[in-house]
Order: C-alpha cells, then structure tokens, then sequence
C-alpha cells in the first residue's frame, strides 16, 4: 500500500517542490525577481529586504497560498464519504430507535412526532431558522447542533471523514452492548484492582459471554475475563492496570504540578432511576436533585465511579495535555514533581543536530499546541455525525425502552431477548426499583445524540499526535498503583508499560468512562477513538508541507495495531 509519504509527494504536497513552480509564477505576476529586488532597496520598502532563505512578501504570501491549494486539492481528489446509517429511523415511525431528549415525549418517553419532525427537518436542511424552530419539550436547550455543519481550514472537512453504521436498536451487538452497561453500572465501586476477585465481575463476564463474537469487547481466547472487562481491543491495554499511567502519575505544571487526587463521589450516588424523574429529563427538564454527594476525601481514581466523575468535569483535552506534560518533562529530584522525560518521536528532525534545538517546530511549545489544537477540529467532526448522520439514542432513552418493555410489554420483538434475559436488569431493579439504567451524572447525558461520541474522537485525535511526537517503545519508569483506599500510590509490579500501550489506554480510559457514566455505548467509544485519529494523521498531513526543516515524517502506530509514516 501506498505511504502517506508517497502519497504527499505524488499529490505535490512537498514543500522543497514548491519553489520551481510558483516561485517563477510569481515572477512573472510582479514582472520578475530584478524589480522586486530593486524595490527592496528603496528607502519606503525597506521592511522587506530579506537574506538567505527568506522572501520577500509578494513571493512569500503566493508561497504561502499555493501550500495551501496544494493541501486543499489533496482533499478534493480523496473519495466522497459515504455516511451510513443503522436504518433506526426510517424503521421505527415512534422514532424510539433515536436521539430526542429535550423535545416533549408521551408518558413512555416517546417523542412527540411534530417535535421530531422540527428537528429532522433542521438536521437535513441546516438553515439556522429551521434549527431555531425546533419544538422543546422544556427549558433544557439542545447542544450545538449545527456544530457538524462548520467548515475547518486545515485538516479533513468534519464530513469527509466516516465512520461505519451503529448497531440497529433491534439487533444482539446492540444488546450486547446495552448489558454491558446495565453491568458497568452495578460494578461502578468495584475497585478495577479487584475484579478478579469479585463475584459481579465474574457474573458480569458470564452474562458478556453469552453474546459470543457479537460482543465486541477485549477477550482472551474468545472470552472475557476479569482481566479483559470493559477493556477495548487495542494494543497495551490489556497489559498493566486497567487505568493509564497517564491519569496517576503527578503532572509538572510550570513551577506548579498536580497531583492526582480528585474529588470524586460517595459510593451509590445514582441518578434517574425515578421513571418520574427520568421522564422529566427527557421532556427536557432539568432533573428534581441536581446535587452530587461528594466525598469529602480526595482520592486516586480506583472505579467506574471515579472514571465516570472525572470524565464529567474534565476540560475536553486535560487528560492528553496532563500526558504531554509527564511526556515532555525530564525527571526531577522532587519525587512530588513527575515528568518521564520521554525522547521524542525518531522523525523528529532535531534529534542528534549539531547546531539547534527544536523550539516553535518539533519543540516543546509546537508539541503542546498542537496536542491540544486537533481537539476543536475532531469536536466538529463528531458532531456532524451526531445531529447530521446518525441521530443514535443514548443508553439513558434505550433504558427507558426496557423498562417499558419488562413492566407492559411495550416492544414485543424489538428489544432483543438476550438483553432482557439478562441477570443485570434483577440486580438493578432490587437496588433501584426500576429498569432504568442508573446514571451517574444527575442530569444524565448530555443534549446531543449518542453516536459519534465527542470525548471519544478528541481522544482519538489528541492520542494520535502525542504517539507521532514521542518514542512509542518507551518504557514508563517507576510506574504506580493506587492503595485501595485511593489515598496514596504504591509501586507497580508487573509486565513493564511502554508509552504506546498506556497511550492507547488512557484513549480508552476516557472513552469509556463515559460509558460506564451510562451515556455513550460501546461502539461510540471505539468508532470515534478511529474517527479522531484520521482526523488528526490529516492535519499531521497538511502541516508537513509547511515547515522547512528536513523532515522525513513521524512513524507511528495506528489503534487497530499498524504502522503509518506522516
């Protein structure tokens, strides 16, 4: 197969290539190099006389313009995407197949159909007015859903990235997906430490694999284990504790560092399993208890409910910005300050010069900036497929669906009875007194349909960069564990962690807290950890055009296990 490499040259994505083709176009538009330089040397232009590599500004800004037709002409020739639904919508005239919180809903949590409709209509036709006459149920405002429609100057276009059909409401990888939920939920204060030792954990991988090869969960000769529960199938995280390195270790911060306790919530703190209540929400209300019991004691993340809580205050990229900063420090004397001081990625074109050191370009300040700057981009990128394309329900309505279904029989033949035979839904029942899938942020989920998952893609993207930027192979020293009662960290003991594997993991970490928060599926997390990624080798893409270094690219490896050069 073609390289990425290959392919920027062939498109005529190189920088070097650059100068035979428009700098003689240009001098030809400015009547040649003899005038320009003339004028370089008269008192009112002064400013542009330049030396060496530099140019002057005509021949600079028509530089800078064909870079960028180069890269927008790249895009233009990839093939169109084609944005695959699960056919939920069309299926299923009540639309309970889809997303419709916020709008009003009948006593079973069904939308109301002019409502649906005002929101279709917006969705297909993105005028703003179409999307201002959306009928809420409530006062609880619908997230940003022309987000999806906004154009990006560098990059893959949010729409011209794909991502493959969820699964349909009615099929057993839907199932499957909603028990592991319902699971997640009851194992919320099960230390990830100590899975193998529960009885739920052991329930929970019975009841997974029941599903066989429609769960699509890591496993170990074909079956999931403790060791595998609510892991995703990437490489490195099923090596080492469940949580990355990257979430434990303190954070060098300047003068400052962070370390990693949080403030994390009383065990059993869960929400909407009042159908009242849950009901509200939908109709786009907000919830009767907005308050969350904290406890009062800080603590290492040890569960799902830590995961799920830290995920539901994080700022958008925190969790990869923290990893640059343990990535990119040298260690310290203080053993309070962290910092691994990781080498750099072998591309990078400073390693071993004699003369200079990377600083604005594949340095420090070039490398945080851009970790965080795919983040926005892959927001948009999700959002398209959110409110555009997919419109999938969240586990928070599908919850409600069995609900109904077990207490009247509301969707005989839909609902998959693998999911209802499933031994969760007892357990959740005596501990609530419902089927609702218990949720751990009290207003549920967010006001934005389920699939592409946001926290997921910017994952994806953000992770992407930092494994193009910083030696994969390199082993974590001196890694961690928290005690159980997460007040303190002891030593790790175990296979050793490399920078690859707990990367991958710390992607999956807060994809998945979102699931096991209760308001992302599965194949939101893993399809969006994918989608993210190709947004961010794009705009790895289009930036290697720009610099002037000699750079051969950044080699890497890919979620699903291979190796790109960008």
């Amino acid at each position: 197969m073609e390289s990425i490499e290959d392919q920027l040259a062939s498109s005529g994505l190189s920088r070097r290539n650059f100068l035979g083709g428009i700098g003689a176009a240009a001098a030809m538009a400015t009547g040649g190099l003899a005038p320009l330089a003339e004028a370089a040397r008269t008192p009112q232009t002064a400013e542009v006389e330049t030396s060496g590599a530099s140019l002057p500004g005509v021949l600079r800004r028509n530089r800078a313009f064909e870079l960028r037709m180069n890269a927008a002409t790249f895009h233009k020739s990839q093939p169109v995407a084609r944005h695959l639904t699960n056919g939920d919508e069309a299926r299923y005239a009540s639309r309970i197949g889809n997303y419709s919180k916020g709008l009003p809903h009948d006593g079973f949590g069904e939308v109301d159909a002019a409502a649906y409709e005002s929101l279709l209509r917006a969705c297909t036709s993105g005028d703003p007015e179409d999307f201002d006459a959306v009928i809420l149920g409530g006062t609880n405002k619908l997230t940003s859903p022309q987000g999806g429609l906004a154009f990006d100057m560098e990059g893959a276009d949010a729409q011209e990235i794909a991502v493959p059909a969820p699964p349909a409401l009615a099929s057993v990888e839907e199932a499957g997906e909603g028990v592991e939920l319902y699971w997640m939920a009851l194992l919320r204060d099960v230390s990830f430490l100590d899975y193998a030792g529960s009885a739920d954990a052991a329930a929970a991988c019975a009841d997974l694999n029941r599903f066989g090869a429609d769960f699509k969960g890591l496993k170990a000769n074909g079956k999931v284990t403790p060791q595998t529960l609510f892991r995703d199938p990437l490489p490195g995280t099923r090596v080492g504790p469940y949580i990355s390195q990257f979430m434990w270790l303190n954070t060098p911060f300047g003068a400052e560092y962070v370390e990693r306790r949080m403030r994390t919530l009383l065990p059993g703190t869960d929400h909407l399993t009042d159908y009242g209540n849950w009901l509200a929400v939908q109709n786009g209300n907000f919830p009767e208890s907005a308050a969350d019991d904290f406890d009062p004691t800080r603590r290492y993340i040890r569960n799902g409910r830590d995961l799920a809580q830290w995920v539901h205050m994080d700022v958008l990229f925190q969790a990869y910005f923290n990893a640059c900063l343990i990535l990119v420090t040298p260690p310290s004397s203080d053993p309070l300050a962290g910092g691994i001081g990781c080498p750099f990625n072998q591309g990078n074109p400073y390693l071993g010069n004699p003369t200079q050191i990377g600083f604005t370009t594949f340095g420090p300040p070039h490398m945080k900036a851009l970790m965080c700057e795919v983040a926005s981009r892959a927001l948009k990128v999700t959002w398209h497929k959110k409110w555009q394309v997919n419109r999938r329900l969240r586990p928070e309505a599908w919850g409600g669906l069995v609900h109904n279904q077990v207490t009247q029989n509301r969707y005989p033949g839909i609902l998959h009875a693998k999911q209802l035979d499933s031994p969760a839904l007892a357990r959740v029942h005596d501990r609530h007194g419902s089927y609702l899938l218990p949720m751990v942020f009290p207003e549920g989920s967010p006001t934005h349909p389920s699939y592409t998952a946001g926290h997921a893609t910017v994952a994806g993207a953000c992770v992407t960069i930092l494994k193009a930027l910083f030696d994969e192979s390199f082993v974590i020293p001196n890694p961690v564990v928290p005690t159980a009662d997460g007040l303190a960290l002891e030593p790790y003991t175990g296979p050793e962690l490399t920078v690859r594997g707990e990367l991958n993991k710390l992607a999956s970490n807060i994809a998945t807290g979102r699931n096991v928060a209760g308001v992302h599926w599965r194949s939101d997390a893993l399809e969006s950890l994918r989608a993210g990624e190709a947004l961010a080798i794009s705009i790895l893409r289009d930036q290697r055009a720009c610099y002037n270094e000699k750079f051969k690219g950044f080699t890497f490896s890919k979620f699903d296990g291979s190796v790109v050069t960008v």
